[in-house]
């Protein structure tokens, strides 16, 4: 019988650990308490096992990873498998078993690796603990990222992590993990803990499967893992690990207190700034209840139980489709793709929710109290906005953003009179492209990656008023001497909703009429 020791006097047989349901492998520098917690598993500086062992140990890790990672790129294919995509189903079953995930050049996970994508999509889950098993710097640099708001809880704005160490990248972080994850629940007691892997811990094999299904049992709460190193892919693939996540561990495992015919679930939303609260005041109008929001303002339980909804709303289709698509194979929840940022798109997001509730049983009644409350919201939203329409009336804008917003965006800058160069399709679908033709037709400006000096030359070329963009291209625009505004997800005012396109054209107003911009203009003396 072979058996292995930790830094106590205590020693555990790898059959002890299959008999409190943790996997042998794990025994790989690893440390768990078992059910007893008494137990311990792991190396103790080589002493207390003969070489032979060692090696053998790291031999199971080395297989471990490898397998890992192989079943990492099954599950990507699998991610990016949409059946409503008209792209996909041109593609033979073999090419459709590869999925539409590209192998990362060098540099592509610059502006965001899988983890980063994870922790995106499921930090603004409000009241669960965040735990990245990993070296401090990967909670650093993914914490609080966005500007997603809060109605309720701020334990998502704590940032925990287990900070391994070299010791731990040798004999195996497991047992630091399963500590963390102790400690968490002692001091804060959540709903939930969300376990995120990072390329470290994932590198040196340690199963976090194993940890969070023996912290689950030992201590009656549910401990998510998270299974997306950055070195799996790009910030999209990681949204949609985190999705996966959630189908897998979440969505189905509770019932909602009570059902109506108009439970509905928004997807993909993340309530950046508050976007979301601009919204939901008209849902409430309508007596349509939001069941769950995945994942802005979210709530474990409501996600949870959000399987019960009779209808789900993408509004981010790059990063959360999939977990639509999912929910209407499993529970049969019908969706749509839909839009909130402009007149014209809130109003015919409402029309297409009332629509599909109505088809699915919800009272006829419903359309006719969305039509009221469209024309209603309409004109008070035309009759502020006419104030800046007057001075930003031809206007050129150029806009450097992706996703849904290379085209909801457009039709709300439209709305303001401002004439659009130009949009970046970095992140947007096929689709989203589509929808971009159709705005500003079929000879419409649509470029992926362009250099900061292309952007520089496109800026004068087309004498642009002022370019819409994120963070990172802001002294781009800064350089050439032009007014900026951040539209992504760094920004600190919301623009969804009537409400929403109001502020965006006033903050554009306000930002191309801001008189430094003629004092920088000036010549040097």
């Amino acid at each position: 019988m072979t058996k292995v020791c930790d830094n106590s006097t205590h020693w555990s047989t790898l059959e002890e650990l299959q008999s409190v349901g943790i996997d042998s492998n794990s025994a790989t520098g690893a440390a768990i308490h078992d059910s007893r917690g008494s137990g311990r598993v792991g190396l103790h500086n080589g002493k207390c096992m003969a070489a032979t062992m060692v090696r053998n140990l790291l031999i199971f890790a080395n297989r471990r990873a490898y397998g890992a990672v192989m079943s990492r790129k099954a599950r990507a294919a699998d991610l990016f498998d949409q059946p409503n995509c008209a792209k996909n189903r041109a593609k033979s079953e073999e090419e459709r078993k590869l999925g539409c995930s590209r192998q990362l050049s060098p540099g592509a996970a610059a502006g965001g690796c899988a983890f980063d994508g994870a922790k995106i999509a499921l930090q603004p889950v409000a009241d669960v603990a965040h735990l990245v098993h990993g070296p401090i710097a990967c909670e650093g640099n993914s914490w609080d990222n966005r500007q997603a708001a809060s109605s309720g809880p701020t334990l998502y704005r704590t940032g925990f992590t287990t900070d391994i160490n070299e010791f731990d990248v040798i004999y195996g972080g497991e047992r630091r993990l399963f500590r963390s994850v102790r400690e968490i629940i002692e001091k804060y007691n959540p709903p939930a803990v969300f376990v995120y892997q990072t390329c470290v811990t994932a590198l040196i094999g340690d199963d976090i499967d194993a940890v969070c299904k023996q912290a689950s049992v030992e201590f009656s709460k549910p401990v998510i893992p998270v299974h997306a190193p950055g070195f799996a892919g790009s910030k999209n693939l990681g949204n949609k690990l985190g999705g996966e996540a959630l189908l897998n561990y979440v969505i189905g495992t509770r019932e909602p207190a009570y059902t109506t015919p108009t439970d509905i679930n928004v997807i993909g939303e993340y309530n950046l700034s508050g976007e979301l609260w601009q919204v939901k005041p008209l849902l409430d109008e309508l007596g349509i209840r939001l069941l769950s929001c995945i994942t802005g303002d979210g709530r474990y339980s409501d996600i949870a139980s959000a399987h019960r909804a009779r209808a789900n709303m993408v509004v981010c289709s790059k990063s959360m489709v999939h977990v639509a698509t999912k929910m209407q194979e499993r529970y049969g929840i019908p969706y749509l793709e839909c839009s909130f940022y402009g007149i014209g798109d809130t109003s015919n997001a409402l029309r297409q929710i009332a629509s599909l509730l109505v088809q699915r049983g919800a009272s006829g009644k419903l359309l006719d109290s969305t039509e009221r409350l469209i024309q209603a919201q309409e004109e008070r939203a035309w009759e502020r906005i006419a104030t800046y329409r007057a001075r930003l009336e031809g206007k050129r804008a150029l806009l450097i953003t992706g996703g849904v917003k290379s085209w909801s965006v457009v039709a709300a800058l439209q709305e303001a009179g401002l004439e659009i160069i130009g949009t970046s399709v970095k992140k947007s679908t096929k689709e989203d492209k589509e929808r971009i033709k159709g705005i500003l037709g079929q000879d419409a400006l649509m470029f992926d990656n362009m250099t900061a000096r292309e952007m520089y030359k496109l800026l004068h070329d087309a004498k642009a008023d002022i370019m819409l963009s994120g963070g990172r291209s802001q002294f781009i625009a800064l350089k050439a001497l032009m007014p900026w505004l951040d539209v992504n997800q760094e920004r600190h005012h919301p623009y969804a909703g009537y409400e929403g396109i109001v502020e965006l054209i006033r903050e554009i107003e306000r930002t191309i009429y801001n008189p430094v911009w003629q004092q920088v203009r000036i010549p040097a003396p």
